[in-house]
């Protein structure tokens, strides 16, 4: 029996406690940093940090990581899930690294991917001594795997482990010339993460922790391939951490199959959203959404907003309708450059502008606090992202409002929200003037959104399947397209079928029916050459099917072009 598929054990949790992402120091029930077995490095950090009080998710994973135990965490957003597995997992690392490297003085490194040079001093004429990959931390978006190194950086900062992070939209060569000066940690995205093995850059070999952080999301984002080939260059004899904000049926196959006798560890219901987000929907049409928009920020969000879109056309539409409103805004989505979305996020994180329109994909894992209220513009297709969305808000401590637009198509999803929260979320008077008046409807089953077919273009069952026939799926047998080709195929031609020609007129001296006297009439029967003859027929245009070649037999110098000689 492979001991990766034994059933997961979970560990019993209280599903009532409140989680935040701040130190709880005024939490009585907190559980101190000093108790979880964390070595003194660590300690030192976190309280320099200003955090002496673990989180939920905290106490309860970090010693099962400090033993080697696999696990898997699920938690809400903002409850300290990074620190949960980057504590623990420097600790491990420490404690096999070489002894004579563990006795260097000198503070943590991190390899700047941009550069490829090592951060803080090093004595002259010493050279780096190449280390072995042995922590892997793989993250679905870049703004994520920017904050896990940066988390890495101030946990780590009191000892001499090296970390660094590779991902797309940026160049690799610095990303290369980092992974040369030797790492302990790396932060990767999946893509960017395969072309350096590829290309024989990043060596997995040597991988003693393997983390998943937003497993979820990695494999809503299509990840699930990319993920199977980098676990399959990973030693088998390793630990391995999964963490998730939800917890479908697929997080828990995969589960199965990549980690050994995991640990479970739930310290909230799953999908539960934060019990400090106020949330509020406000029924309005989809075409008056821009100005209800507007409304709401005007007279309602003060703060810092995020607003989520569903499509990145969408977030950039909304940031042109805002400013020609007179507000400051920014959109964040996946089209964007990468310094284009690192400038936006700065500036969103210093209140200039005060609003951000995002997508889903570039917004998660995005810790970013005092943000006030969170828009859900569309509303998502799947209720697990609503989890993750207003999940940037109520962060450290904080209260926060989360407040959905719904049209009368998106009823059918508020509902699909509300049963897997396990709540009703509050309906808001109507606004004179923006009365809803769209007829309420159900959302189109995923795969079948926008075609009443049901089928994609071209394929059985859709509007713009033709079967072989050459007649449209479900709309009788009107011949569409040329007929020339059915001709060729079953011998004849079909009843109806326009002449081989392909044009969509009748020729001349041709007329579908009759005008005076509404009978058909047969079309005209085109001009022939009598065989063995070499005059052109009476009624002939003046050229022939070669396109230049005269009729009349004259010659073609005047214009220019030479005359190929007669057959005869």
């Amino acid at each position: 029996m492979n001991p990766r598929k034994k059933k997961i054990v979970t560990t019993p949790v209280e599903t009532n406690v409140k989680t935040s992402n701040a130190s709880p120091t005024n939490e009585s029930h907190g559980t101190a940093f000093s108790q979880l077995g964390l070595a003194e490095q660590f300690l030192r950090a976190t309280k320099e940090l200003g955090y002496e009080t673990a989180t939920p998710i905290q106490a309860r994973a970090i010693p099962l990581v400090l033993a080697g135990q696999d696990l898997i965490g699920c938690a809400q957003t903002g409850t300290g899930k990074t620190a949960a597995f980057t504590l623990p997992m420097l600790d491990r690392l420490m404690q096999t690294l070489p002894a004579k490297t563990q006795n260097e003085q000198e503070p943590a490194r991190t390899v700047d991917s941009r550069t490829g040079k090592n951060k803080g001093r090093r004595p002259r004429g010493a050279r780096p001594k190449p280390r072995p990959l042995r922590a892997l931390i793989l993250s679905p978006t870049r703004e994520l795997a920017a904050q896990i190194e940066e988390s890495l950086k101030r946990y780590g900062k009191h000892t001499p482990l090296r970390q660094t992070v590779v991902y797309g939209g940026v160049g690799q060569h610095s990303q290369v010339k980092a992974m040369r000066h030797g790492v302990d940690a790396l932060v990767a995205t999946p893509g960017r993460l395969l072309d350096l093995m590829n290309q024989g850059h990043i060596d997995l070999s040597r991988v003693e922790i393997l983390v998943f952080d937003e497993a979820d999301q990695m494999l809503d984002m299509g990840f699930l391939p990319d993920l199977k080939r980098i676990v399959s260059k990973v030693p088998e004899q390793r630990q391995t951490l999964m963490f998730s904000a939800t917890m479908p049926d697929a997080i828990r196959k995969l589960a199965q199959q990549w980690l050994k006798n995991p640990e479970a560890v739930q310290v909230a219901a799953v999908a539960a959203p934060a019990e400090r987000i106020a949330q509020s929907v406000h029924l309005v049409d989809k075409k008056r959404k821009p100005d209800f928009l507007t409304h709401f920020l005007c007279e309602t969000a003060r703060g810092r907003t995020l607003v989520f879109s569903r499509t990145k056309h969408g977030a950039d539409k909304l940031v042109r309708r805002l400013i020609k409103d007179g507000l400051r805004a920014a959109a964040i989505h996946g089209d964007k450059s990468q310094g284009a979305r690192s400038r936006a996020l700065a500036q969103f994180k210093s209140k200039n502008p005060p609003v951000l329109i995002a997508t889903d994909i570039a917004a998660r894992g995005l810790d970013i606090d005092d943000v006030s209220h969170v828009v859900n513009y569309d509303l998502p297709e799947t209720p697990e992202t609503y989890v993750h969305r207003i999940g940037r808000t109520a962060r450290a401590g904080a209260e926060g409002v989360a407040v959905s637009f719904c049209a009368g198509d998106e009823r059918g999803l508020l509902k699909q929200i509300e049963r897997l929260t396990k709540r009703s979320i509050a309906v808001e008077p109507t606004i004179e003037g923006f009365e809803p008046t769209d007829p309420i409807t159900q959302p189109a089953k995923r795969g079948q959104r926008g075609r009443s077919g049901g089928g994609g273009r071209g394929k059985p069952g859709g509007n713009g399947y033709r079967g072989k026939s050459g007649a449209r799926n479900g709309s009788g047998s009107r011949p569409t397209g040329k007929a020339g080709g059915n001709k060729k195929r079953f011998g004849a031609k079909s009843a109806g079928a326009k002449p081989s020609g392909g044009s969509s007129k009748p020729s001349t001296g041709e007329r579908s029916r009759s005008e005076s006297t509404g009978t058909a009439t047969a079309p005209a029967q085109k001009p022939r050459r009598q065989k063995g003859s070499t005059e052109p027929p009476a009624n002939y245009k003046g050229k022939n099917k070669r396109k230049g070649r005269p009729t009349d037999g004259s010659s073609t110098k005047a214009s220019g072009k030479r005359r190929r000689p007669s057959k005869g």
